[in-house]
């Protein structure tokens, strides 16, 4: 039996589990809650399992599924190796395309980055999936809209998203495909005051008022000193995968028609 090993099942990893227990295969999962990094239960699914993917961050720096299992992992007879990044890695290209060609480093994810390389020279057979940013149902702009958090932003800054469900199917094209990096990102790269419009519009919403970058929290202002688009044409080359949602608008649209079943 095919048997995934996830390192944090969080919003990706779950959906990606969830598809994949349905089409039977054995999922396990670590999180801080049911079976943290440091449990021996861990240490044996690292040798069990056929495939392995970490969607754990950095923290503090470090990368703790590196830093508490690298040996292990170099060594796993799993067939195939996974890590979910961040197109972050790129930094700030002004607005120009970026693809898996362009270097890293630089920006404001210096840990990011360092964790990315750290995974690409763990094992050749490796593949590395660089994400923008995640949308999907629970986890989109309707939700926001809804809470009455959305906002817009006086700001034409210009970033990439995927649909979650987007990302599960390219992880799993890779299955069968070669080692390497891969962008996952839509085709339309777009501010987000246009999909918080979209969202409005779907929901019968008004449109949030305008504030400027400099109102929004520190973390927050520092997301709009990088602006990229993010190019993803391997995907199509490389895996043959052909995006369910190219755009947010449909990505929106699906998220809804699932909040209302």
């Amino acid at each position: 039996m095919a048997h995934l090993l996830i390192f944090g099942l969080g919003y990706t990893a779950s959906r990606l589990a969830r598809r994949l227990r349905g089409e039977g295969w054995q999922v396990t999962g670590t999180s801080r809650a049911t079976l943290p990094l440091d449990d021996p239960r861990v240490a044996a699914a690292i040798g069990e399992a056929t495939h392995i993917l970490s969607s754990v961050p950095p923290a503090d720096g470090t990368d703790p599924v590196l830093a508490a299992h690298a040996d292990r992992l170099r060594a796993a007879p799993a067939r195939w190796l996974g890590y979910l990044s961040s197109t972050g890695v790129y930094g700030d290209a002004g607005g120009a395309w970026v693809d898996e060609t362009a270097s890293v480093g630089g920006g404001r994810r210096d840990a990011r980055t360092a964790a990315d390389l750290a995974w690409q020279a763990l094992r050749p057979d490796v593949r590395t999936f660089r994400l923008p940013g995640i949308y999907g149902p629970g986890r989109s702009a309707l939700d926001r809209v809804r809470a009455g958090t959305a906002q817009r932003v006086a700001s034409m800054h210009v970033f990439s998203r995927i649909h979650v469900d987007d990302i599960v199917a390219g992880i799993v094209a890779s299955f069968d495909a070669a080692p390497g990096i891969y962008n996952l990102a839509d085709t339309e790269p777009c501010t987000g005051n246009a999909v918080i419009e979209y969202a409005c519009t779907l929901l019968g919403k008004p449109f949030p008022p305008v504030v400027p970058v400099a109102a929004l929290s520190a973390m927050a202002q520092g997301f709009y000193t990088e602006t990229r688009r993010v190019a993803a044409t391997k995907i199509a080359r490389d895996l043959g995968l052909r995006l369910r949602y190219p755009d947010f608008r449909l990505g929106l649209r699906a998220c809804l028609a699932e909040d209302l079943r």
